[in-house]
C-alpha cells in the first residue's frame, strides 16, 4: 500500500497553491491543461518521424527499457509542442522555481516517449544527476514536465514518482510503498522538480502504448542536456518569435556576459 500520493489540481488553481504543492512534495499533476485539439495536433505532427523510430529489445542493464520509443528535437518537429513549451502555467511555475537562481531559464530536453506492452520499470533517477558538482539535495536547477498524450495508468507505464524525495540525501533509497505511479487523463501534465526520484513505469497491459511528451527546463547558465542549437535549423530558429527563441536558449544568460555573440555574423553581414 502506498504511503505517498502525488498532489493534483485543475488548471485554474491559483499559482501560489500550485507551487506550494509542487515545492512541498516535489511533484504535481495539473489535470486537463491541454485540450483535445492540441493533443490531436501533437499526434499528427509527430506521427511520421515517430513511426521511423526503432523499438529495441530490452537490455536489463540499460538505462532506457526495451519496447519503448524515444524521439527528441520536438521544437523542430512539432509546432504544437512549441506551444506546450510556452504554456502560461509552465511559464509561471518556471519563473517561480528557476528564477531564484538565474535571470533566464531555458528548455533543457524535449522528447516524445512511448512505453509499449512488456516494458519494465526504468531505473529511478533524478534529472539533476546531470550536474554532479552538487550532492543532493541541490539548489533549484531543473523543472520537468510530462504531458499525457494518451491516458496514463498504473498498468500502462504511468511515470514512477517518489513524492518528497527532492529533499532526500543521495544515499536514501525509497521503499516500495513510497513509489507512486502517475495516473492522469490525456491532456494532463505531471510536473516534478529536478531532485525528485522518478522513472518510466512498467507497462503490464497487452496492447496499450503509453504516449507522453517530456519537456524539461534548466537555468540559463547551465549546459542543456539536449543541444537545442543543433536540434533545429538556424533559419527556422531565427523565424520564431523572440520569446520562444529565448526559452529555447537562443539568448544570453546574463546581459553582455554568458552566451554573447556577434549578430552581424549570425545574420551573414
Amino acid at each position: 500500500m502506498n504511503t505517498k500520493a502525488i498532489p493534483n489540481c485543475g488548471p485554474k488553481t491559483p499559482l501560489d497553491q500550485m507551487y506550494a504543492m509542487l515545492e512541498a512534495e516535489g511533484c504535481l499533476v495539473v489535470r486537463d491543461l491541454a485540450d483535445s485539439d492540441a493533443i490531436r495536433q501533437v499526434r499528427e505532427e509527430l506521427s511520421r518521424p515517430f513511426a521511423q523510430v526503432t523499438v529495441d529489445n530490452d537490455d536489463p542493464e540499460a538505462f532506457y527499457p526495451g519496447n519503448t520509443r524515444r524521439m527528441p528535437a520536438l521544437m523542430h518537429r512539432s509546432k504544437t509542442a512549441r506551444q506546450l513549451m510556452m504554456d502560461p502555467v509552465v511559464e509561471q511555475l518556471g519563473d517561480r522555481h528557476l528564477s531564484k537562481n538565474s535571470k533566464n531559464w531555458q528548455l533543457n530536453v524535449s522528447a516524445a516517449l512511448e512505453i509499449g506492452p512488456g516494458s519494465r520499470d526504468q531505473i529511478l533517477h533524478r534529472e539533476e544527476d546531470l550536474y554532479q558538482f552538487w550532492e543532493p539535495p541541490r539548489p533549484n536547477l531543473i523543472l520537468a514536465s510530462m504531458w499525457a498524450i494518451s491516458d496514463f495508468t498504473a498498468e500502462n507505464g504511468g511515470t514512477q514518482i517518489v513524492p518528497g524525495s527532492h529533499v532526500w540525501p543521495a544515499d536514501r533509497v525509497p521503499k516500495p510503498e513510497e513509489i507512486v505511479r502517475a495516473e492522469m487523463p490525456s491532456g494532463s501534465v505531471l510536473f516534478w522538480l529536478g531532485g525528485t526520484l522518478h522513472g518510466g513505469g512498467a507497462n503490464v497491459t497487452e496492447n496499450e502504448w503509453r504516449y507522453g511528451v517530456i519537456l524539461t527546463y534548466t537555468l540559463g547558465w547551465l549546459r542543456q542536456e539536449e543541444n537545442q542549437h543543433l536540434s533545429m535549423p538556424l533559419a527556422e530558429a531565427l523565424a520564431l518569435p523572440a520569446a520562444m527563441r529565448s526559452r529555447m536558449g537562443f539568448d544570453q544568460a546574463y546581459d553582455g556576459a554568458l552566451g554573447f555573440y556577434d549578430e552581424s555574423v549570425l545574420l551573414g553581414a
